[in-house]
């Protein structure tokens, strides 16, 4: 029967919409975060996809059918549709049916709950090239070598495999949590760390040891990931984005574990050492040359994939040989811009643990943050050329209006005034070189030398520097916690995966407890608009709201009428809530 007092609409193809401004719509949102994908985030009404991929995360991570179709029905206005109720069970039920194990001989094998299914999978050509010889009637062999390769296909055609055949040990190596820190202050994991690396770990079964762990950056994914190697107490090989994030991950270990400086090495384009714990990149694990591979260069008993959302096709298909070992992925997002999730859930595992965003800052392990989104008009010349333009380059003129450096201004004498420190963020290098030269601060890109990056990092870190204007290399693995506003002045068109990451720039929790402030500066009434919606989607998923702000050069003083208005209702609510 039809209920209008209910937040939820269940369509036939598989999409939810969902009222925005309905009193039940964060325990529907919190709801559908188990096991839908968002896929746009208006104002007034929310639309999610349920895929195949998102149920058999939300089934490993315990969720049951009959649970997701009860919440359905509770929370949707009309009867959910007959056919949604159906494939939700399907789909759920396929995830266990088949799972690779070992036999008394240690033998890999791979084993269906019913003959016919076994029959059915081996009738595809690409599954039958990577089986062995059956056994019996539902089960039959595989080769070692065809361990990763077969999940993808099986994931492909619907039959996603569970793999407990188990994990090598690999080389030992002691290694403990230290209960301090090299300089004295107290080392203990927070509530939800030890979760997800229990959640990985799983007491050390088959069913653990492979898998992915997802956290809001700031809240800790390195120690999650330093937690693991102390519960393998195995020789690790960990991959990162770049050789500033492969640094930063060696720190962390020598100040956070018993690991002397001779047991962990730097591999990358300047340093070739290989070690107990040995921290690459992945553009050096999948270029090297000749017979050496990391992935086999030492008995590893873990790899750890940081920032698993940007593993590359290259390192893919390393990954798909060597699934004997134990693999941990850490990310902020599963979302990936290739499409290539499923990758992720069959090489690396699947979701392990996922910490909402919004419950982490409501317990105080991440900042509060308030986000903006400024909207800047067009001058008349910029919108003659906008209009005259294709539709690629129409882009590329709104990302870069000239109108937005005034907005910038704005935004960075109203928080310099605060004490913030900030990050000024874009994709175009002309207009951040215009920025850097206006605003009068440095400007660090991916051609900015090692050295001189850390010397800007370290002037941020101390405060005497307290605005830097960056590069796409503040995307990932950027180690700021002393940032408290990211002004983003253009992206990449609607990026929810970079998006997430730049204000994750943000979330370490302040020494004064202040929140964090992320503005998002688009061209009103351009693509750059109708991108920034979609760029928005995961964060909006996570329960951030973006307020919307005109900004004009004649009305300039509206930006900072708003940061008096958020100033005033933060106080009225005691610093919480959102922008």
């Amino acid at each position: 029967m039809y209920d209008p007092t209910r937040p939820l609409v269940v369509q036939s193809d598989h999409s939810l919409l969902l009222e925005a401004d309905h009193p039940e719509f964060e325990a529907a949102r919190d709801f559908l975060s188990r096991f839908a994908e968002l896929l746009a985030s208006p104002e007034h009404v929310h639309t999610y996809r349920i895929t195949r991929l998102s149920l058999w995360n939300a089934a490993e991570s315990g969720a049951k059918a009959q649970d997701i179709l009860a919440g359905l029905t509770q929370f949707s206005k009309f009867p959910v549709p007959e056919n949604v109720l159906y494939e939700i069970q399907d789909t759920m039920q396929r995830y266990g049916r088949l799972v690779l194990t070992r036999d008394g001989q240690g033998r890999l094998v791979l084993s269906a709950d019913e003959a016919e299914l076994l029959r059915e999978v081996r009738g595809h050509d690409r599954v039958a090239a990577l089986l062995g010889d059956p056994i019996d009637a539902r089960t039959c062999s595989v080769p070692e070598g065809s361990r990763g390769a077969l999940k993808q296909q099986l994931l492909r055609i619907g039959w996603p495999v569970r793999d407990l055949a188990g994990h090598a040990h690999g080389a030992p190596l002691p290694l403990a949590l230290r209960d301090a820190t090299v300089s004295g202050k107290p080392l203990a994991l927070r509530p939800y760390q030890e979760r997800a690396v229990d959640a990985y770990w799983a007491a050390g079964r088959a069913e653990g040891g492979s898998g992915v762990v997802v956290l809001p950056c700031g809240a800790g994914k390195t120690l999650v990931g330093i937690a693991a190697m102390a519960k393998a107490q195995a020789s690790t090989l960990i991959l990162c984005t770049s050789t500033l994030a492969v640094r930063q991950w060696i720190a962390e270990i020598l100040d956070k574990t018993t690991l002397s400086p001779e047991d962990v090495g730097e591999y990358t384009g300047s340093r070739k050492q290989l070690r107990p714990v040995t921290v690459a990149t992945y553009h050096i694990a999948s270029h090297q040359k000749g017979h050496l591979s990391l992935f086999s260069a030492q008995d590893w008993g873990l790899i750890v994939y940081d920032e698993v959302h940007l593993l590359p096709a290259p390192v893919f298909r390393l990954t798909a040989d060597i699934q004997a070992r134990r693999r941990l992925g850490l990310t902020a997002t599963l979302l990936r811009e290739d499409n290539h999730e499923g990758d992720v859930f069959s090489l690396i595992g699947p979701k392990k643990f996922d910490a909402p965003w919004k419950e982490l800052e409501g317990q105080g392990w991440i900042a509060t943050a308030h986000c903006t989104e400024v909207r800047v008009a067009m001058s008349e010349t910029t919108r003659e050329r906008y209009a005259a333009a294709e539709e690629r380059e129409q882009f590329r003129i709104a990302a870069e209006n000239p109108a937005k450096l005034a907005a910038v201004q704005e935004l960075v004498a109203q928080h310099l005034a605060q004490g913030d420190r900030i990050l000024v963020i874009g994709r175009f290098l002309s207009q951040l070189h215009d920025l850097s030269q206006a605003l009068s601060a440095p400007l660090l890109t991916g051609e900015t030398p090692q050295g001189e990056r850390e010397r800007l990092f370290s002037d941020f870190r101390s405060g005497a520097l307290s605005l830097l204007v960056v590069s796409n290399v503040a995307n990932f693995s950027l180690d700021l916690p002393e940032a408290s506003v990211a002004i983003e002045v253009s992206g990449t068109f609607g990026s929810r995966q970079e998006e997430a990451q730049r204000l994750g720039r943000l979330l370490r929790p302040k020494a004064d407890g202040r929140a964090a402030h992320f503005y998002a500066l688009v061209t009103g009434g351009s693509q750059e608009q109708q991108f920034a919606a979609l760029r928005q989607r995961f964060l909006t998923e996570q329960g951030y709201r973006y307020r919307i702000a005109a900004f004009s050069q004649a009305h300039s003083d509206a930006v900072v009428d708003l940061g008096a208005e958020r100033r005033r209702r933060a106080g009225a609510e005691g610093g919480s809530g959102n922008a």
